[in-house]
């Protein structure tokens, strides 16, 4: 028996689990998303049966969480804006204090300005309500 055995044997096994696990999560995501479906007709089925009034309740359900939707994207974007410009900043302070006489920490520009960019995406561009 050679001498990488126990190396390549590991490295199979942990190819096979990766894989696994990533076929497994994939699955319960798509029969949330299903479950998540089902529930929301069911939800608007009863809206519909039991409409009075004027205003169509349906469609009023729809738009609160289509509102609700494009609330929550924003605050991702927001949030995404943040941690990039956080990382920006670390990092440049991070690689000036690693070399400090090259001008490395430069880099860290690029993370900033992509995280400016998301938070003035977010504040001034994103559609509003």
């Amino acid at each position: 028996m050679p001498a990488s055995f126990p190396m390549f044997f590991f490295l199979c096994v942990g190819a096979i689990c990766c894989f696994s696990f990533l076929t497994v999560a994939m699955v319960a995501g798509v029969r949330q998303k299903e479950r998540e479906a089902f529930y929301e007709s069911e939800t608007l089925k009863k809206i519909a049966e039991t409409q009075g009034g004027g205003t169509n309740p349906a469609l009023e359900y729809l738009r609160e969480k289509e509102k609700i939707a494009r609330a929550k994207r924003t605050d991702g974007i927001k949030l995404g804006g943040l941690v990039n410009v956080g990382v920006g900043v670390a990092l440049m302070i991070f690689l000036a204090a690693l070399a400090p006489h090259h001008p490395v920490f430069l880099v860290g520009l690029i993370p900033f300005f992509v995280g400016l960019a998301l938070l003035a995406y977010a504040f001034y561009f994103a559609p509003k309500d």
